[in-house]
């Protein structure tokens, strides 16, 4: 008797009839005398933040497409960090950029491991704290690049990773 209650239970299911059809769905039309792309615009009325020019100033990480970061908002990307649970650390180079000289493979960059200013700030609660080391690591080293990296230590992986502090008059900043 078992058989065939499972053979009348297979009969009852529909076959596959494939994807459902949208044509049931409600579509906005637009009137038959303009063309699909009439409206279409390069932003030529909107101001658009050009990301990489072709020549000049270099580009670096996260960031570094915007303008030059002011103090609030390096307070506000610090206090980002913190709430993330990130450990702030900063670091510092006079090249500031990442480059291949030494060795041709890949994954391969000289210049991508810059040197710690401090000790990783554990325990840091307040982004006027950072500023205070940022200002610090400034006065020290004034001809080079700085930058504050998010530590994440129960991934023990980097998390975010700015520039926060180009030297003026260098040509990789475009001036500063």
């Amino acid at each position: 008797m078992a058989p065939s209650v499972m053979a009348s239970s297979a009969t009852t299911v529909a076959p596959f009839q494939g994807l459902k059809s949208t044509a049931g769905m409600p579509v906005s039309r637009r009137s038959s005398g303009s063309s699909s792309f009439g409206n279409v615009s390069n932003g030529g009325r909107i101001r658009c933040m050009q990301v990489w020019p072709i020549e000049g100033i270099k580009k670096f990480e996260t960031l570094s497409y915007l303008p030059p970061l002011t103090v609030e908002d390096l307070l506000k990307q610090i206090e980002y960090l913190l709430r993330s649970k990130w450990v702030p650390c900063l670091e510092f180079s006079k090249v500031g950029f990442v480059y291949r000289e030494n060795h041709r493979s890949p994954g391969y960059y000289d210049g991508r491991y810059w040197t710690m200013w401090k000790l990783p700030m554990f325990g840091c609660t307040d982004a006027t704290q950072v500023l205070k080391e940022l200002e610090e690591a400034k006065k020290a080293y004034p001809d080079a690049f700085v930058r504050i990296i998010g530590f994440d230590n129960v991934r023990q992986v980097q998390c975010i990773s700015f520039i926060a502090y180009k030297p003026p008059g260098c040509e990789e900043s475009g001036g500063a």
